[in-house]
C-alpha cells in the first residue's frame, strides 16, 4: 500500500490530497478510483484511505481506519555527521532514515574536505530534507527525520547535550557500543568523521563535555559506511530492530470533525 505524509492533520473522514503528492498518485502511479493508501498526519497519526476520486490536481480519500503509527523507535538517535566528499552524504541520510534515525546533523569538521558556500549548502539542505522524506516514505516511518543546517564541530558538541548519552567514533578506539549503552538511553547522539576522522583537539573538546570515544572494530570503514553500521548497531543493542508492530488504538469522528479516540 503507497505510504505519504501530509503537512496537516487529518480531523475528518474525507481529506484531499494536493500538490506534488496528488500529482505523483495521479499520473506516476497511475492509481484509480478505489485504491488504497496510507496518510501519515505530523501527530505521527497513521491513516488507512481509499481513494474516492480525481479533481483537477487533488485526490479525494475517505479516511478508513486512523490509529497511532507504530513503525517508530522508541530511541530517539541523532547522527552528527561530518560532512564527506561529493554525494555520500545522500547515502547517509537514506540508509540512516530506514534505520530509524530521528535526527541527522551535518557537521563541518576540521578534516571536511567538502566545505560549500552558504548558497550550496542551502540547495544541498533542500535535496537532503527531500531525500530523507523519499526514504521515510519507502521504509515507512510514522515521521520524516530533520536534515537540519550545517554547523560547526563546536555548535554540534553544545547541541548534543540534550541527549542522554553520546559517543563519538574515533579510528584510534574507544570503547565498545555495547558498554557505553548499557544503562538503555532513549536519547542517544553519536558522531561520524568525515574521510579524515576528527582531530585531536576535537576528539579532547568532546571528551570534555561527556562524550564518550566508541569503536566499530579494527577495520577502518569508509566515511558513508561507518554511520550506517554505527546506527544499525546502536538499534540492536537498543532492542528495536526486532519489535514488532501491532495496529494500535483506533479513533472515531464526530460531527464536528474532532478525533475522538476510542
Amino acid at each position: 500500500m503507497p505510504w505519504f505524509f501530509t503537512d496537516v492533520e487529518i480531523n475528518s473522514n474525507i481529506f484531499n490530497i494536493e500538490g506534488e503528492t496528488a500529482r505523483h498518485i495521479s499520473k506516476s502511479l497511475r492509481m484509480k478510483r478505489g485504491e488504497e493508501l496510507t496518510l501519515i498526519s505530523p501527530a505521527g497519526v497513521q491513516h488507512d484511505c481509499e481513494i474516492e476520486g480525481f479533481f483537477d490536481d487533488v485526490v479525494s480519500v475517505g479516511v478508513r481506519k486512523s490509529y497511532p503509527c507504530l513503525n517508530e523507535p522508541e530511541t530517539n538517535a541523532t547522527l552528527y555527521q561530518a560532512l564527506p566528499k561529493g554525494d555520500k552524504m545522500e547515502l547517509i541520510i537514506q540508509k540512516c532514515v530506514e534505520l530509524g534515525i530521528t535526527k541527522i546533523v551535518p557537521v563541518i569538521s576540521a578534516r571536511c574536505v567538502s566545505r560549500p558556500d552558504e548558497k550550496s549548502l542551502k540547495k544541498k539542505l533542500v535535496r537532503w530534507n527531500k531525500i530523507a522524506k523519499e526514504a521515510a516514505q519507502q521504509s515507512r516511518r510514522g515521521i520524516v527525520p530533520e536534515v537540519a543546517r550545517a554547523v560547526s564541530f563546536k555548535e554540534a558538541v553544545k547541541s548534543s547535550q540534550e541527549n542522554d548519552v553520546n559517543l563519538l567514533f574515533y579510528e584510534l578506539g574507544g570503547k565498545s557500543i555495547k558498554t557505553i549503552l548499557k544503562s538503555k538511553p532513549r536519547k542517544v547522539g553519536f558522531f561520524v568523521g568525515s574521510e579524515g576522522g576528527f582531530e585531536e583537539k576535537e576528539v579532547e573538546l568532546a571528551l570534555d563535555n561527556g562524550i564518550q570515544t566508541a569503536t566499530l572494530g579494527k577495520r577502518i570503514l569508509r566515511a558513508e559506511t561507518a554511520p550506517i553500521a554505527a546506527l544499525s548497531v546502536i538499534m540492536y543493542e537498543l532492542n528495536e530492530m526486532d519489535n514488532i508492530s501491532t495496529t494500535g488504538k483506533e479513533f472515531e469522528y464526530d460531527r464536528n470533525n474532532l478525533c475522538i479516540e476510542n
